[in-house]
């Protein structure tokens, strides 16, 4: 096993600051106590013999006169410390207990100053925390969102402005191909309508000769696919926008209209439908929920397997709004496969009918609507895709669009 290397760089830019401001106190904290008591040494060192020669003389003045004369009758008496001894003793003593409380305010001054720093070092950085927590929550669905950071004109003031200039060149950018997108397939649209009409005619008149019969389907099928493709994409780049016509909506209404449309191609792969419709009614766009439901339903039936199940439920949620799920047999679909069947034109392993536009409408809308969109695969094979949207927030935001 390698050793673990560490270096000063993999700390976060709030402990670096803290622990260089930190180490900036300590060490001109320790320089000024050592030249504190450096100072103290030497004043008391030079100042010394003056110091001495005063307690001499008050030691002599002070001292009896027959005590000078008269020879010591009794007992030995123990000679007194000379001033100098005296004086030796005075500054040892002086300077251990500088030295100790020099040392006791060192350690108080560094606890100080470590959390001085931090704090200082977190004051200093929270507005680019502001930057950071805004930024997280902006992305390709609400790029209208702009962090608009308030306060003196800093660096984090800079950062958050750059970032702003930055959103507004994608949101024109995202803008630009979104009306792209809706423009082409709304141009496409007449052509395509025109070249179904003029196979149409003379197939439902039966002046095609029969040799002919078979390219002229396969033309016609051709023809519907493209059809579908430009109303998906019209409905994802409508549902990308932001731009809703809001009024109620049904979910189970929206259910009950999607069933009917695929009553046919269940019947042809003999899918069972099975339903639990209760009312779920919500605010938004009812063209763009309907195609939410509708391609919800479409999906369940056409990625299933012969004699397999559908099974559709809507109603009310527990906080206000309302839900529809949507649950299917079919191939079994590996749980980390399950964010890329939301990509455009992606499809899962084995499905091959469609334009892989459905479920990428499907999130489109529903984060329009600021709903919440879960996926589970289901053990047996196939998936279960809930659909929760509010009533009151979507409304309101919706209210404030139209107005707009």
């Amino acid at each position: 096993m390698s050793p673990v290397r560490w270096s000063f760089g993999q700390l976060t830019i709030r402990t670096r600051l803290a622990l260089l401001n930190a180490t900036v106190f300590v060490v001109g904290c320790a320089a000024l106590l050592a030249l504190v008591w450096a100072s103290a040494r030497e004043i008391i060192g030079r100042h010394g013999p003056t110091v001495m020669s005063v307690a001499a003389r008050s030691a002599d003045s002070a001292q009896p006169e027959s005590a000078v004369t008269d020879a010591p009758t009794g007992p030995a008496v123990t000679a007194r410390p000379s001033s100098a001894a005296r004086f030796a003793i005075f500054e040892q003593d002086v300077l251990e207990e500088l030295l100790a409380r020099c040392l006791l305010l060192f350690v108080v001054i560094a606890c100080l100053s470590v959390v001085a720093s931090w704090w200082v070092a977190k004051r200093g950085l929270s507005r680019i925390g502001l930057v950071t927590a805004a930024a997280r929550h902006i992305g390709d669905r609400n790029l209208h969102a702009r962090l608009a950071l308030e306060g003196p004109a800093d660096e984090a003031k800079e950062l958050a402005d750059t970032f702003d200039a930055m959103l507004d060149r994608l949101e024109r950018s995202f803008a630009e191909q979104r009306r792209f997108t809706g423009h082409a397939s709304h141009e496409l649209r007449t052509p395509l309508t025109v070249q179904r009409t003029a196979l149409e005619i003379p197939l439902s008149q039966g002046r095609i000769p029969d040799d002919l019969l078979p390219n002229v389907r396969r033309a016609l099928n051709a023809n519907h696919r493209s059809e579908r493709l430009i109303a998906a994409l019209l409905a994802l780049a409508k549902g990308e926008s932001g731009v809703l016509l809001p009024a109620a909506v049904d979910l189970a209404e929206e259910a009950r209209t999607a069933i009917a449309e695929v009553l046919d191609e269940a019947r042809e792969t003999e899918v069972t439908v099975d339903t639990r419709l209760r009312p779920a009614p919500v605010w938004g766009d009812p063209s763009l929920l309907g195609q939410l439901v509708g391609n919800l339903v479409t999906n369940a039936v056409r990625h299933n397997e012969r004699d397999g199940s559908v099974h559709i439920a809507t109603g009310p949620t527990g906080e206000g709004g309302a839900f529809v799920e949507v649950t299917n047999t079919g191939a079994r679909v590996d749980a980390a496969e399950l964010p890329t069947l939301y990509e455009p034109f992606r499809r899962g392993s084995g499905r091959r009918k469609g334009a892989g536009l459905g479920l990428s409408v499907v999130r489109a809308v529903t984060t329009t609507h600021h709903g919440t969109l879960t996926t589970g695969a289901n053990p047996a094979g196939g998936l279960t895709v809930r659909v929760e949207l509010p009533v009151e927030r979507a409304r309101g935001r919706e209210d404030g669009a139209g107005d707009g």
